[in-house]
């Protein structure tokens, strides 16, 4: 009896195995297949003009310089928003109200963000900002992107506090440190990596989402500096140029797209190596 089970479980083990293995080979082959397409079309964009001119009209020479500079400038306003926000709030879930009614219906409700289709917030900021104002802007989209920064820095933040030994609290309780300075102190500090970790993470989400700003920030052909008027941005500029039927918009398109995915790709590497010497 002991052996029949022995074989059963051996055997259900060897398929599940031979299961699981193949389902990471899909994966990984298919990562490689859309990353050498990715390599392929959009190293053959670059060029000097992609980052020093404007988004080009029809059959005319051009670049992405105009969406390069209006996607860092909303990412990094974005971020700056959302997390000293995101790090209060998690401080407050981790530190203060831990097991209160009040955490629990911030986790809930930051959980339901964390899932939320981006749509759904570039749909939110669009009735909150976008049809007061009567017009899109480029702090319409940075209040989306905030929005979507927000609910990531808080969960990275309550998690890597969480982490943190109760005996360094102890410690600094124990010299008649105030509790904020014993957060301020010890407790951020001791989370430092992690957190950053989250906030690099929520960049590298950010930096490709398409939906909040086309309710949003729209577009803009043009060079623009002015938040409270329509800014170009990577992730839009591709959507238009690639479901346009002109071979050079296509190009750029790739090209965008690889700039794109090159710099996810540096934050994705910079956040597991901090991730990993915190460990």
């Amino acid at each position: 009896m002991n052996r029949a089970i022995y074989a059963r479980r051996r055997g259900v083990n060897g398929v599940f195995l031979v299961l699981s293995t193949a389902a990471a080979f899909i994966g990984i082959a298919a990562l490689i297949l859309i990353l050498y397409a990715l390599l392929k079309n959009g190293f053959g964009g670059l060029s000097a003009a992609v980052f020093t001119q404007n988004t080009p009209a029809p059959g005319s020479a051009g670049g992405l310089a105009n969406a390069i500079f209006g996607s860092i400038f909303m990412s990094i306003v974005a971020v700056i928003v959302g997390t000293p926000i995101g790090m209060l709030a998690g401080t407050y879930l981790a530190e203060y109200g831990r097991h209160t009614w009040l955490a629990f219906v911030i986790r809930f409700i930051n959980d339901i963000l964390l899932s939320a289709p981006s749509i759904i917030i570039g749909l939110f900021v669009y009735q909150l900002v976008v049809a007061r104002m009567h017009h899109f802007s480029a702090w319409a989209g940075m209040a989306a992107l905030a929005v979507i920064v927000i609910p990531v820095v808080v969960r990275t933040t309550e998690n890597m506090l969480l982490l943190v030994p109760n005996t360094l609290r102890e410690a600094a309780a124990s010299i008649g440190a105030p509790r904020a300075i014993s957060i301020r102190a010890v407790t951020w500090r001791a989370a430092r990596a992690g957190i950053v970790t989250g906030v690099l993470l929520a960049v590298a989400r950010i930096s490709g989402e398409t939906a909040p700003l086309l309710f949003t920030a729209l577009n803009n052909q043009f060079w623009s500096t002015d938040p409270n008027a329509p800014m170009a941005s990577l992730p839009i500029v591709i959507f238009q140029f690639a479901n346009s039927p002109y071979e050079d918009w296509h190009t750029l398109a790739w090209a965008g797209a690889l700039l794109i995915t090159a710099a996810v790709l540096t934050l994705s590497i910079f956040a597991r190596l901090i991730e990993s010497r915190q460990k």
